[in-house]
């Protein structure tokens, strides 16, 4: 396995990258556990306890980057079965390479592709935001960094039950709150 992320250029984490429904990305537990070498999921399970100890120890909410969710496996031909997986951030696969097995080859792949994807991603949106001339157009640029962060605000209290126009002002209130600009 480390040895076809070597040659295909650490693809293997991009080519197990989901999308929800709101278009954020997120890596399933499960699916990173066997990329990572993991002979079981129940092994697994500490290294996802220690990443979520090192969340918490930054000052980030691990509910942000760690989502307990179900997911439908193969049992054969037309039997599935719903299992425990956990929905990563790529804050949170970062946080779980760190604390993986360190023996293993693709441990070290996987901590430097977390690192410099994430940086990446960072890079190319201080240049977007640096290209532009005028303050109109980073204002407007600005302006549509805040409906995407809305959209996803407005996602997570929809999915949290939010259904009263009182109650969504309390939630969205807290999401500024919780994540200042």
């Amino acid at each position: 396995m480390a040895k076809q992320i070597g040659k295909n250029n650490l693809s293997v984490f991009e080519s197990i990258k989901r999308q929800d429904e709101s278009g954020n990305e997120y890596w399933s537990a499960r699916d990173l556990s066997r990329v990572l070498e993991y002979s079981e999921y129940r092994h697994f399970l500490p290294v996802i306890e220690r990443a979520k100890e090192a969340c918490a120890n930054s000052n980030q909410k691990t509910a942000h980057h760690f989502e307990d969710i179900l997911e439908m496996i193969e049992l054969g031909k037309t039997a599935k079965r719903e299992v425990e997986s956990v929905k990563l951030s790529r804050y949170a696969c970062y946080l779980v390479v760190q604390n993986a097995d360190p023996t293993k080859e693709v441990i070290a792949l996987g901590q430097t592709y977390f690192a410099v994807q994430t940086r990446l991603q960072e890079i190319q949106q201080m240049d977007a935001y640096n290209q532009l001339s005028s303050e109109e157009e980073r204002r407007l640029f600005l302006r549509n960094e805040m409906s995407k962060h809305n959209t996803y605000l407005a996602a997570a209290a929809r999915n949290a039950g939010v259904q009263d126009g009182l109650d969504y002002a309390i939630f969205q209130n807290h999401g500024y709150a919780t994540y200042p600009i």
